[in-house]
């Protein structure tokens, strides 16, 4: 099953607050939505796609609680990015004294900020071109470091402010570089 995008655009224009309401209405379903307002639907992951993300979601969030230096989210958690596109990247994180100027209300719906690190994992279901996209987007909207990793091929595209995209084949772990520092992400657990 692949992602459907649907123009709402036409008929009607979701504020904020009603597409909040329209994903917790609908928690079975993933939704995003692009900048321009086209609302995505995304089907759920296979098991084997699901267990693999929560293991890398895992390795994050221990990394994050020993070192308490921001917060780790899930696949499962909204941003909302400058650009106006509320994305759920597959896993991701967000410096602590970011997170720390958000109000309770802010920090309860869908997060007024883009994350410092995302990392999606491709599924089989998921266009290669469309996540590079969003792999982009992410950048211009001020992640600092982002992968993007293929499992069926076994690459890892890193993605930097600045910076051509960097392809790594088949590596063994990634570094959290200056983002994430001391960070290790162990693909023997992805793969």
């Amino acid at each position: 099953m692949n992602a459907l995008t649907v123009n709402l655009k036409p008929v009607l224009e979701l504020t904020d607050e009603q597409f909040f309401q329209l994903c917790q209405a609908n928690r079975d379903l993933r939704f995003e939505r692009t900048a321009t307002g086209e609302l995505i639907i995304m089907p759920p992951t296979g098991g084997e796609t699901g267990n693999r993300n929560a293991g890398l979601t895992a390795q994050l969030w221990i990394w994050n609680e020993q070192n308490k230096l921001g917060i780790a989210f899930d696949s499962s958690t909204g941003f909302k990015l400058p650009n106006g596109a509320d994305r759920s990247p597959d896993a991701s994180w967000l410096r602590l004294e970011r997170w720390n100027v958000l109000t309770q209300e802010q920090q309860t719906k869908f997060i007024p900020l883009c994350p410092d690190f995302v990392v999606e994992l491709l599924s089989p279901s998921d266009s290669l071109k469309v996540a590079q996209e969003k792999m982009r987007e992410y950048i211009d909207n001020g992640v600092r470091l982002g992968w993007l990793i293929n499992r069926k091929s076994r690459q890892v595209e890193i993605y930097r402010p600045g910076k051509e995209v960097e392809v790594l084949e088949s590596p063994v772990t990634l570094s959290g570089e200056d983002v994430l520092n001391g960070f290790v992400l162990n693909l023997g657990l992805v793969w």
